[in-house]
């Protein structure tokens, strides 16, 4: 093996996309400078967008978006595990970032005009990623994009995708509530999104504010962040991703559930148990699903050996 070969090797002797990359490190004057003005295009491209993310903090008050407030924090958090040095990066890639950022202004300007706010909002990821580029070129973007990207949660979901996501997790968390109550013996029916118990006076009606919407953003979100985090094969990764939507319609179907059991325990004219169901029932959706997460962590841990990993041999190689 040639000698800039093997400088390029990681500890586990696999090539590594960040490290195989033949441009020189930038030296601490250097990258402190670029790192100065990489701050200033951030801040000046916030003050551009002002507007916007105004615009876009107004529906974090809303229960459905409220994670919102935290997602630029963790981005910025998920951008620092993730920074790899600067290195020197080639004319080309940096008048690539230029195009990247003019072109996402001039959709910036379009869509304020016509009032188009997903393209709008599109365009401040996309002008971030072009000053990446510029500042760092390809070797800062590849290992820059994903935390940028990861913005897009703090951004509300379009409102054609809202609607019928809302409408499917409604329908879906009546049917599977139901179907769980008969299971357990309970004697209920379904009409719609109304759920109606033989033994309660009122029927259980799944809100929109039921429907799991709000846990599906909030456990996407935590999916993705996890997945860049952990050190784990690309299809557990995958798997994770997927789960998303399961763990969230789960997380749900639990709470409707025991909202009917404990109704049917001590009455629905409990004033202190409808208390506790209004203001503390979705909270308790948070750690149900951080639990199911971490028991299908757990369980492909288990199952699954990554690829590169030094107990994992061939059969061949294991006799020989």
């Amino acid at each position: 093996m040639s000698t800039a070969a093997s400088r390029n090797l990681n500890p586990r002797g696999n090539f590594s996309e960040f490290d195989y990359d033949d441009a020189q490190p930038l030296s601490s004057s250097d990258a402190q400078t670029a790192w100065i003005t990489f701050g200033v295009l951030v801040v000046a491209l916030v003050a551009a967008y002002e507007n916007m993310l105004r615009f876009t903090a107004t529906f974090w008050v809303k229960d459905m978006y409220s994670h919102g407030y935290i997602i630029p924090f963790f981005a910025a958090y998920l951008f620092w595990i993730r920074k790899r040095p600067l290195k020197e990066a080639a004319p080309l890639e940096r008048w690539i970032g230029v195009g990247v950022l003019a072109a996402s202004l001039g959709l910036r300007v379009f869509s304020a005009y016509f009032d188009f706010n997903n393209f709008e909002r599109l365009s401040f990821i996309c002008a971030l990623l072009g000053v990446c580029l510029i500042i760092g070129g390809k070797s800062m973007f590849r290992w820059a994009w994903l935390p940028i990207a990861f913005l897009l949660f703090m951004y509300p979901l379009p409102s054609i995708v809202e609607n019928t996501l809302l409408m499917k997790l409604q329908t879906w968390a009546s049917i599977l509530s139901t179907w769980t109550l008969q299971t357990l013996g309970v004697s209920a029916s379904r009409m719609g999104n109304t759920i109606s118990v033989d033994t309660l006076k009122e029927p259980l009606e799944v809100a929109e504010a039921c429907s799991g919407l709000r846990m599906l953003t909030i456990f996407l979100a935590m999916s993705v962040a996890l997945v860049m985090i952990i050190d784990r094969p690309w299809w557990d990764k995958g798997l994770m991703l997927l789960s998303a939507i399961p763990i969230a319609l789960a997380s749900n179907v639990i709470r409707i559930v025991s909202t009917a059991l404990l109704y049917i325990a001590f009455g629905q004219d409990t004033p202190w148990l409808s208390n506790i169901i209004h203001d503390w029932a979705g909270l308790a959706m948070m750690p149900i699903g951080l639990g199911l997460l971490w028991i299908e962590l757990t369980i492909l841990s288990h199952i699954t050996i990554p690829i590169d990993d030094d107990a994992f041999a061939s059969y061949g190689a294991a006799t020989a």
